[in-house]
């Protein structure tokens, strides 16, 4: 285990700078550089042909689709697009790399100099600027068998899964993030978080980092508290998940604070971050620009996206995702603590489509969050793997509204629905849920339970008008629940008031 330096004194004695990399695997339908299918999961080794393997005298030919998420991502992070830039190959072995040379994006990315306003837990926001965003094409995936990590070391064998080779990455780099101080690791969550729902409101990627479509790469140095010149970094590669961002950054800084505090040397390497306990080891030594040996890629022609084009793109940028939240949660008029319970749900989507099918905002926040959220959590699945849509919902919500229904028979209704039993009023009608009761038979309903129970009138006409629940329980069982309960209510105020 490294040795560790206290955080507070980490960050009193040095001035953290943060570098982060983030590879998002693009959403096409096919590859980079090839027809090759995208999709996860596949058997191994079936996604492949000879342009993404790498065999001799197989072209590449660039995915337009690719280019325009690129060029999309640029805008949406205010950078300056490129008007004519060359791909290159950047040339270093590795088992899962057929070709011995990745196609990337060198000196010309598509993409350079914007920035991003990411907000913070306290509310302020943190200006990240951003280096570039430039077009890859991923690498295959290497399985080490037979070790007990999952990693190289011990394994006794590896396989290799060329379906990811050639899959289109776009990688964002930023510049050097200073002034962080002591709070760094929340800053480089903050970004990643802030980037990945920027990239899922765009539509290019599904940004599912349990599956690699999002990758962070962290880079961490320190440097003496006032100086100037920054000191040697190291960079812990693939974080897969936004809470190990933050602990991947921290320990970094506590490992580097002890190695220097120490008189030690920072060496410039890779590292991996252990999920387990929230440490990084050491992997190989950091390579630079010049020992990848770039030079043009001979089998492409430039990228070169009109300026119309760019203009066109510009258009199609949504409103930043926190910034939207923040509007519709002014436009609902709720608090802080609802919005969090909308979000966390993962109802935001879903209540907004079903009041674009009618429903009330609140109708449809108070069936997500609270009864489908349930039903959801029952099933293990996510809210919108659910199956009901958006505009069963505000079906449902519409019928209790006009009263056809009733609350409990809404929930019937919705109970169907999800359990396959047909649409909406497939299950209303199976069911006789429709409220269809004589209103003579109810104000009789209504006369008998105010004749029958004194005690509780007189605590109604005394101000007590809750106690009307009672009244209210009594009508619906003598109806057997198909009756308005609002209905009940007006008709029992009215006949104690009478």
């Amino acid at each position: 285990m490294d040795e560790l330096l206290d955080y507070d004194e980490v960050t009193t004695r040095f001035d953290p700078v943060l570098g982060m990399e983030v590879h998002v695997e693009l959403g096409t339908t096919t590859k980079m550089f090839c027809g090759c299918p995208t999709a996860f999961g596949a058997e191994p080794n079936t996604h492949v042909c000879p342009v993404c393997l790498g065999m001799p005298g197989a072209l590449p030919v660039v995915n337009s689709a690719a280019v325009e998420s690129a060029i999309r991502i640029g805008l949406a992070l205010n950078c300056t697009i490129r008007p004519w830039g060359r791909f290159a190959r950047k040339n270093y072995f590795y088992p899962d790399m057929p070709k011995n040379y990745q196609i990337s994006q060198y000196d010309e990315p598509i993409a350079s100099n914007g920035y991003l306003d990411v907000p913070l837990d306290d509310g302020t926001t943190w200006r990240v600027e951003i280096e570039r965003a430039h077009m890859e094409e991923d690498t295959g995936k290497s399985l080490h068998v037979g070790g007990a990590t999952g990693r190289i070391h011990g394994a006794t064998h590896s396989l290799l899964d060329f379906n990811r080779a050639g899959v289109p990455l776009v990688e964002i780099v930023t510049k050097p993030i200073e002034g962080a101080g002591e709070r760094a690791p929340e800053v480089a969550r903050a970004y990643v978080t802030a980037l990945r729902e920027l990239l899922f409101a765009l539509g290019v990627s599904d940004v599912r980092m349990d599956q690699g479509s999002l990758r962070c790469d962290c880079n961490v140095s320190l440097k003496p508290t006032g100086a100037t010149e920054f000191g040697t970094r190291t960079e812990t590669k693939n974080v897969n998940s936004l809470r190990s961002v933050e602990v991947a950054v921290r320990y970094e800084m506590r490992r580097q604070g002890a190695i220097l505090s120490d008189g030690g040397t920072i060496i410039q390497e890779t590292r991996h971050f252990q999920e387990a306990d929230g440490s990084t080891s050491d992997g190989r030594r950091k390579e630079t620009a010049e020992d990848y040996r770039y030079f043009p890629e001979p089998d492409l022609t430039p990228v070169a996206p009109a300026a119309e084009w760019v203009t066109e793109l510009k258009q199609t940028i949504p409103e930043l995702p926190w910034l939207r939240r923040a509007r519709i949660q002014q436009e609902w008029g709720v608090s802080d603590a609802v919005m969090r319970d909308v979000i966390n749900a993962g109802a935001l989507e879903l209540i907004l489509q079903t009041a674009a099918a009618g429903a009330p905002a609140e109708s449809a926040r108070s069936w997500w969050v609270a009864y489908l959220t349930q039903q959801a959590n029952d099933r293990g699945i996510p809210l919108a793997e659910l199956p009901i849509s958006p505009t069963q919902v505000a079906e449902v919500i519409a019928l209790v509204g006009a009263r056809t229904i009733t609350t409990a028979g809404a929930r019937t209704a919705v109970d169907g629905v999800l359990a396959g039993r047909g649409s909406v009023a497939d299950v209303v009608a199976a069911e006789g849920l429709a409220i269809a009761i004589d209103e003579s038979a109810l104000e009789q309903a209504v006369a008998e339970a105010i004749a029958n129970n004194p005690d509780i009138v007189e605590k109604i006409r005394g101000g007590k008008t809750k106690a009307a629940g009672a009244l209210v329980g009594q009508v619906m069982k003598a109806m057997k629940g198909k009756a308005d309960a609002a209905r009940v209510n007006e008709l029992v105020l009215a006949g104690v008031d009478s």
